[in-house]
């Protein structure tokens, strides 16, 4: 809590007006950071012109997010969040909100509601677990190149024939 009042620019004191505990600001830090993410997705994908311009738009976000600021993805989906309930629930909570906003933008006709869900946490596990790959490495990630490569094997997967 030192550390983190010397960050702010604040005493220890006055960061404990605003937080109980260092539970309490962990858990505004995951909601935070879910937050942005999910509205920085939903800009980019709004200002997107086409439905595969925002496949690739909504994975260039979202890498580019967490290529500016690579801890704030270990805070999120990393091991010590997944260790505690009330934190999983939270960044369990965080994936839903991606996964929601993203099959409002699935419009393949043969898919009904659950079906879009379905695919959309699919979706977002593949972002997640691309960033996981990277993020955990160090790797110098060209964001865009990502996102393009990403956004064709999720459109090409839902626009192609099934096999019969």
């Amino acid at each position: 809590m030192n550390r983190l009042a010397d960050a702010a620019g604040v005493t220890k004191p006055v960061l404990y007006q605003h937080f109980a505990s260092k539970r309490d600001l962990y858990l505004e830090l995951l909601r935070d950071i879910g937050g942005r993410l999910r509205d920085a997705i939903a800009e980019a994908t709004a200002g997107a012109h086409g439905p595969h311009s925002q496949v690739e738009a909504g994975f260039a976000a979202y890498f580019k997010f967490f290529a500016d600021d690579p801890a704030t993805f270990l805070v999120l989906f990393g091991d010590g969040a997944r260790k505690d309930e009330e934190f999983a629930a939270l960044a369990h909570e965080v994936e839903a909100s991606l996964a929601e906003t993203i099959a409002l933008l699935i419009t393949t006709e043969s898919l009904d509601d659950d079906d879009r869900r379905l695919m959309a946490f699919g979706i977002v596990g593949l972002a997640e677990g691309s960033a996981r790959y990277w993020v955990a490495r160090g790797l110098d990630i060209d964001t865009g190149r990502l996102a393009t490569v990403m956004a064709d094997l999720v459109w090409y997967g839902l626009r192609g024939k099934p096999r019969h």
